[in-house]
C-alpha cells in the first residue's frame, strides 16, 4: 500500500502547530484543565467595539455574505480585535448551545495565553491564515472544534483583528479556509477605500476582468501623484515590500507622468486605462479620484509648498502649523551634555526613531520632555513632516475635543466657517506630541484610543473618517498606573501609548548644569550679542545649591532676564538674577566657596571663625576699592547686600 507523500505544505503546517502548542506549554497552560470562560461586561464590550468601530462596521455585511454560504453546517462566524476578544458572532442556532459551553461568544478571549493553541489564537500570532482542527487545539476541551481563521490588517499591513469560522470538528471542509481568507480580503479592501475616501484611487491587473474583484491592486495617491498606500495584490504586482514604494512618484510606478495621468482621467472618468509596472507588464487600471485630491489638483504645481510630496492630502490647516511652527528642532546628539542618566535615555530613544513605535517620556514639569520629541522627530525618517504639539493640561475640557480632532462647518455654536483640522490630522505624515497627557478626559482618551487603533480620525460634527499616518510622543508628569487604578486614565490608552517609556532627570539631580549653561547662554547670546558668556563665581556657587523646581525651564528663564540685565559686562553675578531665584537655593553659606579660608579658628568654632574671616576680608576688599561696594562684591562674589549688611553689624 502507497502513502501520501507528506508536501511542503502539511509539513510547514504541523511545524506551525507544533509551536503553537510549545508557546502554550511555555504559558503555563495544561492541556486537560478546564479553561476559564471570563468574559467582558456588556458595557466594556461596547466599549471595545467601539474602539474597532471602523473593523466592526466593515465587516458585518462580510460576515452576513459568510454566513449565508456556510449556514446549516453546524458553525459560526467570529470577529475578534486584535488581541482575540470576540467582538461578533453569526452562527446556526442548532450549534450555538455547544459554542456557549465552549465561550465561543462576543466578549471572551481566544489569544493563545487564554485559550492555548486554536485558530484565533495561533493566526493572530503567526500573522497567517490558520486551520486548527481536532485534537489540534491544545486544550482537551476543545477538541470538539474545527476552526479556520485569518487575520485582518489595516492598509498599511498592521493587524487589526481576525475572522474566524469555528464549527463542530465533524464538519471539517478544507474549503473553509479559502472562503475566510477571501472574506477576510472582502474586509481589507473596504477599508482601504474607506481610509482612502478623498486620495486617488487606482484599481488594476494584468486581466481586465479582475477588476473589481478581491484579486485587483490598489494603490492610493495624494493630489501630487505621490505613492501613500497600496493593498496586498498591489504590492505583490509591483514586487516590493510597502516601505520601499512609500512615497515614490507615480511617474516611478506606471511609467507615465502624474500630469498627463490626471488630463486622462479627467477627460474620461471611469474609463479603463493601459499603465506599465516597473517590471514592463502591462495592466489595466480604473481610477477613482476624491473630491479632496481634484480640488487641490487643481493648484498650479508652482503654488505648492516644496515639501507638498511628504503632505499628502493633508488638509490646508496641517502645512500652516508646520510653517509657522518655527521652534528650533534639536537632534538626539545635541541633546546630550554629559549627564549619565540622561544619555542612557538618549540611546533608548534612538533605537526606535524609525521604527512605528509609540514613547511616552515621563519627568518633572521643565525637564524638557518637549525638546526629547523634537529631537525624535528630527532624527526620525518624518522629519519633512510636521511636528505638532499640544498640551492637554493647558485646554479646558470643553476645547480639547475641537483641538485635538477637529471639526466640520457648523459642529458647534462658534465653529469657524468650513470647519477646522485637528492637531491629528495637522500631523498627518510626521509627529504628534501630545504633552501632560495625564490631564486629558477620560471621554477624550476614548476617542484617542479609537483613532490610534483605528489610524483614521473623525472629526466633530462629521461622518467620515480621515486617514491619518503619524507618530505619537506623549509626555507626562503625573503617575498613570495610579491614576488606572483610580480609575481616571484608561488602561487600554496607556499600554497603547507606553510602547518605549523613558525618564527624564530632574535639573537637581543632573552632573551637566555647567555645561547646560554654556549652551543656554549660547542661545541668549543671539538674541542680546552684549550679553555675559560667563557666571561669577558667586553665581555658579549659587546655581548649585539651587533646587529648581521649574527644571530647564526656569534655568533659561533665569539666565535670560539675567543676561539682559548684565548686558555689556564681563560676568553674570549676584546682583542681575531674578529675586526670588534665591527662595528656591538651600542657605548654604555664601562662604563655602571659592573663598572659605582653610585655617582654623583657635575658638574652634565654625560660625565665629567665618564671621573674624569674612570681616577681615570685606574690610580689606573695601578698603582697596576706596568704599565701593559694587566693585568689592563683585572681586568677593557676593551679593551687595550681603556687605551692606556686613556694613550695618559694623556700627
Amino acid at each position: 500500500m502507497t502513502r501520501n507523500p507528506v508536501t511542503p505544505h502539511h509539513a510547514a503546517r504541523a511545524d506551525a502547530i507544533a509551536q503553537a502548542h510549545a508557546r502554550s506549554r511555555a504559558l503555563g497552560l495544561r492541556a486537560g484543565e478546564a479553561p476559564e470562560f471570563d468574559a467582558l461586561t456588556p458595557v466594556n464590550l461596547r466599549d471595545l467595539i467601539d474602539t474597532n468601530r471602523a473593523l466592526y462596521h466593515q465587516a458585518r455585511p462580510v460576515m452576513d455574505a459568510l454566513h449565508a454560504q456556510i449556514v446549516d453546517t453546524q458553525s459560526m462566524v467570529l470577529l475578534t480585535d486584535r488581541n482575540g476578544v470576540i467582538l461578533h458572532s453569526l452562527g446556526d442556532s442548532d450549534f450555538i448551545e455547544k459554542a456557549q459551553r465552549v465561550a465561543l461568544r462576543p466578549g471572551v478571549s481566544w489569544a493563545e495565553q487564554h485559550r492555548g493553541t486554536n485558530a484565533i489564537g495561533t493566526a493572530l500570532v503567526d500573522g497567517q491564515p490558520t486551520t486548527v482542527h481536532a485534537r489540534e487545539h491544545f486544550l482537551r476541551a476543545n477538541h470538539i472544534l474545527t476552526c479556520s481563521c485569518a487575520p485582518i490588517a489595516d492598509p498599511y499591513g498592521r493587524t487589526l483583528g481576525a475572522l474566524d469560522v469555528s464549527g463542530e470538528s465533524g464538519g471539517f471542509h478544507k474549503h473553509t479556509l479559502a472562503l475566510v481568507r477571501m472574506s477576510a480580503q472582502m474586509i481589507e479592501n473596504q477599508l482601504f477605500s474607506t481610509d482612502f475616501a478623498d486620495a486617488i484611487r487606482l484599481q488594476f491587473h494584468v486581466r481586465a476582468e479582475f477588476i473589481g474583484t478581491l484579486y485587483e491592486g490598489l494603490a492610493a495617491f495624494s493630489a501630487d501623484g505621490t505613492l501613500l498606500c497600496a493593498n496586498r495584490s498591489a504590492l505583490f504586482q509591483f514586487g516590493a515590500p510597502l516601505a520601499d514604494l512609500q512615497r515614490r512618484e507615480f511617474a516611478a510606478l506606471f511609467g507615465q507622468p502624474f500630469a498627463a495621468f490626471m488630463q486622462q482621467l479627467m477627460r474620461a472618468p471611469g474609463e479603463p486605462l493601459t499603465l506599465a509596472l516597473p517590471s514592463g507588464v502591462r495592466v489595466i487600471a480604473r481610477a477613482t479620484p476624491g473630491a479632496a485630491t481634484l480640488a487641490r489638483s487643481a493648484i498650479p504645481a508652482s503654488s505648492r509648498a516644496p515639501n507638498a510630496a511628504h503632505a499628502s492630502y493633508t488638509p490646508p490647516a496641517a502645512a500652516k502649523t508646520a510653517a509657522a511652527d518655527a521652534t528650533p528642532q534639536p537632534t538626539l546628539a545635541e541633546l546630550d551634555t554629559g549627564d549619565a542618566r540622561l544619555a542612557a535615555a538618549l540611546q533608548r530613544v534612538a533605537r526606535v526613531r524609525g521604527r512605528d513605535i509609540p514613547v511616552l517620556v515621563l519627568g518633572r514639569t521643565g525637564t524638557g520632555k518637549e525638546w526629547l520629541a523634537r529631537a525624535l522627530h528630527r532624527d526620525s525618517p518624518r522629519r519633512d513632516g510636521p511636528f505638532v504639539a499640544l498640551n492637554c493640561a493647558a485646554l479646558p475640557e470643553t476645547l480639547i475635543e475641537a483641538e485635538l480632532f477637529g471639526y466640520e462647518d457648523g459642529a458647534f455654536t462658534g465653529a469657524k466657517r468650513r470647519g477646522s483640522a485637528g492637531k491629528i490630522a495637522q500631523a498627518h505624515g510626521g509627529t504628534l506630541f501630545l504633552d501632560e497627557i495625564g490631564d486629558m478626559p477620560l471621554a477624550q482618551q476614548v476617542r484617542l484610543m479609537r483613532v490610534l487603533q483605528e489610524r483614521a480620525v473623525v472629526p466633530l460634527g462629521g461622518t467620515r473618517a480621515v486617514p491619518v499616518d503619524l507618530r505619537i510622543v506623549c509626555a507626562t508628569h503625573r503617575d498613570l498606573r495610579a491614576m488606572i487604578a483610580e480609575g481616571t486614565f484608561r488602561e487600554d490608552l496607556y499600554y497603547r501609548i507606553n510602547g518605549l517609556v523613558v525618564t527624564l532627570p530632574a535639573l537637581a539631580e543632573r552632573t551637566d548644569l555647567d555645561a547646560l549653561v554654556a549652551r543656554m547662554l549660547d542661545i541668549v547670546r543671539r538674541e542680546v550679542p552684549a550679553a555675559p558668556t560667563r557666571l561669577t563665581p558667586a553665581v555658579a556657587a549659587c546655581f548649585a545649591r539651587c533646587r529648581w523646581p521649574g527644571n530647564l525651564r526656569q534655568l533659561a528663564s533665569a539666565l535670560r532676564t539675567a543676561a539682559i540685565m548684565a548686558e555689556g559686562e564681563d560676568a553674570i553675578d549676584i546682583e542681575h538674577l531674578p529675586e526670588d531665584l534665591m527662595h528656591d537655593c538651600d542657605p548654604a553659606s555664601e562662604w563655602e566657596a571659592p573663598h572659605a579660608p582653610t585655617a582654623t579658628d583657635r575658638t574652634g568654632s565654625e560660625p565665629a571663625r567665618l564671621s573674624v574671616w569674612q570681616s577681615r576680608l570685606i574690610e580689606d576688599t573695601l578698603a582697596r576699592h576706596g568704599g565701593n561696594v559694587s566693585a568689592a562684591a563683585r572681586e568677593l562674589g557676593l551679593a551687595r547686600n550681603t556687605i551692606y549688611r556686613h556694613l550695618r553689624q559694623r556700627r
